[in-house]
């Protein structure tokens, strides 16, 4: 099957490493929240694809581990007809002359991240993570291939001070490839900082890319800006993001805007 270029959604990955800066958590908490995303772009096609992503995220934890189930709704338009999406990427399609609307339960993801070291100084924490998408999308409405992807890495957070947060995120998936495909693994990666104002205002600046998922794709590479306003002590808030694309893989522009409750 022929492919298009890769169609990227970072669905708030800066705000996650900023959530927990400023709101450690001693005893395990159940945390719930929303977010809403949207993209534009041509992703290297001849049509302008806009992208929402709407994501229920359940997560139970503490400091050094956790577990997050994430459940979203996807929304497309401008998608070429016969391409499909699959982990924030469209493939297939290539030669229509045609567009559609796509819209559904996206494919849900299950995470898990351990602190196996606690940094001090120079040192940096340590928190491998696995994550499982599973292939619940409508194969037939193009929403997913109905594959699992799999996803193994590590992270890695520092302290500068009371109000640095560097980090990098360092991953590889394993990523479902239905009969005729022909899609690849791919290594993921995030660098970035967290900047605390107060102890209620997170600003954090992250540049994320990852490898092409089809051969010949441009590889996704983004810079993304978010802002974190804790209401309580323990990180109940809300989240607001700018996404700006740097290659053809990656979308023109995105928005994002979330909350959660910690209980």
């Amino acid at each position: 099957m022929p492919h298009r270029p890769v169609l990227r959604s970072t669905l708030f990955a800066a705000l996650l490493a900023a959530g927990g800066v400023c709101s450690a958590q001693a005893d395990p908490a159940l945390t719930v929240g929303n977010s809403l995303s949207y993209f534009q772009g041509k992703f290297g096609t001849n049509d302008t694809i806009h992208y929402y992503y709407d994501a229920t995220d359940i997560q139970y934890g503490d400091n050094d581990w956790r577990v997050k189930l994430t459940v979203p709704y996807i929304s497309a338009t401008g998608l070429p007809a016969g391409a499909t999406l699959t982990g924030g990427s469209v493939v297939g399609g290539t030669g229509s002359t045609q567009t559609r609307l796509a819209s559904g339960l996206g494919d849900v993801w299950l995470a898990g991240h351990y602190k196996v070291f606690q940094g001090s100084g120079l040192t940096p924490s340590v928190t491998p993570y696995i994550k499982v998408k599973f292939g619940t999308a409508s194969v037939s409405s193009g929403l997913g291939t109905g594959k699992n992807d799999y996803e193994v890495g590590v992270g890695l957070q520092q302290i500068i001070g009371s109000s640095w947060f560097p980090f990098a995120n360092l991953g590889y998936r394993v990523v479902g490839n239905p009969a005729g495909y022909n899609l690849r693994n791919i290594g993921i990666y995030q660098l970035g900082a967290s900047y605390a104002l107060s102890q209620k205002n997170i600003v954090t600046l992250m540049y994320s890319g990852s490898q092409a998922m089809v051969a010949g794709g441009s590889a996704p590479s983004d810079v993304i800006l978010a802002w974190n306003y804790n209401l309580t002590p323990q990180g109940s808030g809300f989240q607001v993001y700018l996404d700006k694309g740097l290659s053809n893989g990656s979308a023109n522009f995105g928005v994002g805007i979330g909350g959660q409750i910690v209980f």
